[in-house]
């Protein structure tokens, strides 16, 4: 029985497996997926989670639960020798090992870019993972219960300001969020005032949200400095060391929330190990079909790419520098097209090209705030927000997912957003170690009496004896 190797379950690599299940006749190919994590993360709802909208768990897909007939193991593959057929894969205990395959589909995603700036990696939390956004929700709640303390002054401000770094649509879509975020959390927070709150968001280009038309991206600044929200178009962040952030303006204040959202690259473990062909952005080069390529074109046989670790060719037209940009809606498309393209290998049937026209661009901006662009049609406000809400609710895999995301959207509309920070979750053992009862240490044994030395001893003599 053949053996396909899936490396990787995200997006792509989930519904790679999800739909091999469905279409695969009983027998026909042995599923095996591997990824270090055990669920996939709907990365459009990373935004609400980490403003208190969405429980975390409801936000990610686990692997063994709806994928019942693939093999999956937990541990990361840190080589793919596709000359050889073998994979290198290594658990999080013992000794790793070599998996023999015969089809290969590398869907390991992207992790976020980051540049040498000073500070960004000891201060920064990106926006790609359920834990990054569970801990930036976390960071929220507890500086708002932190400054609620303080008197007014530098460690209050430091506390109440928030930066977000990358004017995408993940970007500005966390901003706003937040932004709302604290909006809410004031009610609560008698102590502080709407204008003690700081949130800046830091751009390099002169606009925001490439996706949609300049008029739009306006609209959409407008709306956040009416809500108290500052944007720095062209403005670097220069340097980030202890919280201090540096702006090429010469502007500097302190935050204790920096939120890194400037860019994604391909996940560096697999597009580095790996002696399938990697293109000039350091991503597996592929053809429209998703098979791999080298870069005379030359098909590359039983090994296949989508998502965001693939270059694939956008057809259509609307792709930047003629590949299919790295997001969502072209990852889960790809991902159903791979699919079918390797039952129909499997079977001696064609292939077929991918071809996907975007369907626009639509972007959650806070509660009942939103905004969709489709070539010129612009829709902003509650219809957008309400589109936002039901593409990517349908858009959840399998029914269990949607119900509890619905539900979790139904709650926060009737009874608000479920503000407790959860931090402590961290450091479980602080309290038992603090007031854990240990045992006595053992108390020292007399020393032994010692005699008294010959100098001191008094001298007895005896009386004559009397005549």
């Amino acid at each position: 029985m053949p053996k396909i190797l899936i490396v990787g379950g995200g997006y792509a690599g989930f519904y790679t497996a999800w739909k091999l299940e469905k279409w695969l006749r009983k027998g026909e190919a042995e599923v095996t997926l591997v990824d270090p994590l055990p669920y996939m993360t709907y990365q459009p709802f990373l935004p609400e989670v980490a403003a208190g909208e969405i429980e975390p768990r409801h936000a990610v897909v686990s692997h063994r639960r709806h994928l019942k007939k693939t093999n999956i193991i937990g541990a990361k593959v840190t080589y793919i020798n596709h000359a050889e057929k073998k994979a290198t894969i290594t658990p999080p205990v013992g000794e790793p090992w070599e998996f023999e395959y015969d089809q290969v589909v590398v869907t390991a995603g992207a992790v976020s870019r980051t540049f040498p700036i000073p500070g960004v990696a000891d201060q920064a939390i990106g926006l790609k993972a359920i834990e990054e956004a569970v801990a930036i929700r976390d960071r929220v709640l507890d500086n708002f219960a932190k400054a609620a303390t303080l008197p007014a002054g530098p460690e209050r401000e430091r506390l109440l300001t928030f930066v977000v770094v990358g004017g995408g649509f993940a970007g500005i879509e966390v901003f706003a969020e937040l932004r709302a975020f604290a909006s809410a959390l004031l009610k609560q927070y008698p102590e502080i005032t709407f204008e003690e709150t700081h949130f800046h968001l830091i751009e390099a280009m002169g606009r925001i949200m490439p996706e949609v038309s300049l008029e739009t991206s306006h609209w959409v600044i407008k709306n956040l400095a009416q809500r108290g929200a500052e944007i720095h178009l062209e403005t670097q962040l220069q340097s980030a060391v202890n919280g201090v952030i540096e702006l090429s303006t010469g502007e500097s204040f302190e935050s204790d929330l920096i939120v890194w959202t400037a860019g994604v690259m391909a996940t560096p473990q697999i597009v580095r190990h790996t002696d399938l062909p990697i293109e000039e952005r350091g991503r597996v080069k592929t053809r429209a079909d998703l098979r791999v390529t080298t870069d005379g074109d030359d098909v590359i046989a039983d090994a296949w790419a989508c998502g965001d670790v693939a270059a694939v060719p956008d057809l259509s037209g609307f792709g930047v520098g003629g590949n299919c940009v790295p997001n969502a809606q072209h990852a889960v498309r790809q991902a159903k097209l791979l699919a079918k393209n390797i039952v129909a290998t499997l079977r001696g049937e064609g292939v077929k090209d991918y071809f996907h026209k975007p369907l626009g661009a639509v972007a959650g901006l806070g509660l009942g705030i939103g905004v969709y662009q489709w070539r010129k049609l612009a829709i902003k406000g509650w219809p957008a927000w309400f589109m936002h809400r039901g593409y990517h609710g349908l858009a959840m895999p399998s029914w269990e997912r949607k119900w509890r995301v619905l539900g979790d959207w139904w709650l926060d509309f009737w009874l608000g957003r479920d503000n407790v920070s959860m931090s402590a979750v961290q450091t479980p053992r602080a309290v038992f170690e603090e007031f854990a009862a240990r045992p006595k240490p053992p108390v020292e044994a007399a020393a032994p009496k010692s005699e008294p030395k010959a100098a001191e001893k008094k001298s007895v003599t005896k009386e004559p004896a009397k005549a």
